[in-house]
């Protein structure tokens, strides 16, 4: 799972290089703050389902960890959103 994870971190990472250069410097900083709440929830649910693993808490464990990963997600992807209308509403 966590391979899977760091392969998909790469391939966006190598994506939002690519089209960094598109992107105000504003876009990019919202993005990267966006891409830091994503990978601390992802953190935060790893944590959660290696403390619960073998335990009677591991099913739980597991819910709470993918409902953590869903709102960094999520968060991620209004604040993303959020910044492409920014660089779209900027003079060009």
């Amino acid at each position: 799972m966590k391979t899977f994870r760091i392969l998909g971190a790469s391939a966006l990472f190598a994506s939002a290089m690519a089209l960094a250069a598109c992107d105000s410097a504003q876009e990019n900083a919202v993005e990267d703050s966006a891409e830091a709440i994503d990978e601390a929830a992802e953190m935060q649910a790893d944590s959660i389902e290696d403390a619960t693993d073998g335990t009677g808490m591991e099913e739980a464990g597991e819910a709470q960890a993918d409902a953590i990963e869903a709102e960094g997600e999520a968060t991620k992807d209004a604040m993303e959103d959020a910044a492409d209308e920014m660089d779209n509403n900027l003079p060009q």
